[in-house]
């Protein structure tokens, strides 16, 4: 992701978390994905691998597109938190803007074998 990629999606996830359009941390996702919610996750590619296997297989299950984001301290700093691990978008629209920025997807942290769970 370059720079201005990343300024772009910082000033989105501010304004989605301002506007109520995105919710953050693993446990807030998770909820939303189940209740079906969520139409996008940003996840961050160096936040603690427990704390991604909590959600990601979830996401992966439910057909939810995960994007790679930035690091987790600045993925937090646009949300107006010291660090945050993933930022799910519950807004349509947002979600839409996101995809437009074209980012790559969060690569499967699985092991080989392992399953959904």
């Amino acid at each position: 992701m370059d720079a201005a990629q990343q300024r772009k999606l910082v000033g989105l996830i501010g304004l989605g978390v301002r506007g109520r359009g995105a919710i953050i941390g693993v446990q807030q996702v998770r909820e939303a994905a189940r209740r079906g919610k969520l139409h996008l996750a940003i996840a961050a590619p160096d936040a603690s691998s427990n704390s991604l296997e909590k959600v990601l297989p979830l996401l992966h299950a439910r057909g939810i597109t995960v994007v790679a984001g930035p690091s987790a301290v600045e993925l937090g700093s646009a949300a107006g938190r010291e660090a945050t691990a993933v930022i799910g978008i519950v807004d349509k629209g947002l979600a839409k803007g996101i995809r437009a920025l074209s980012l790559g997807p969060m690569p499967d942290t699985r092991q080989d074998g392992e399953e959904l769970g």
